[in-house]
């Protein structure tokens, strides 16, 4: 069942993939570990561990974390700012749900006749 193994390609196109270390991640934000570790324990994201025990964050949790240190750089509390980003990912969840339901309730014109 080779087939149904992630190939390392297929992994680079992958947005839940994690493959950015805690050092690497906050290198890439600007931030510290530190403030990767207060963002997990304010649950906005939940880094996937090695082997080893490492944390390991994927290219949509590094987004979160921009969002987060944004809304730290403007002055919001860690706490309050992973908040909003979890009330603002529900809000983008649920707006894409009412759409697909919108336009699969949409009669067929074919139906009308």
């Amino acid at each position: 069942m080779a087939a149904d193994k992630p190939t390392p390609s297929s992994n680079l196109d992958d947005d839940d993939y994690p493959a950015y270390t805690m050092g690497r991640a906050a290198e890439m934000l600007g931030t510290t570990p530190a403030f990767l570790r207060a963002i997990g324990e304010a649950k906005l994201i939940v880094p996937l561990r090695s082997e080893g025990g490492h944390r390991r964050y994927s290219r949509y949790q590094l987004r979160l974390a921009t969002r987060a240190r944004e809304l730290v750089d403007q002055g919001t509390s860690v706490e309050a700012a992973c908040r909003i980003i979890i009330l603002e990912d529900q809000l983008e969840e649920a707006r894409r749900i009412n759409e697909q339901l919108r336009d699969g309730m949409s009669p067929d014109p074919q139906t009308d006749v």
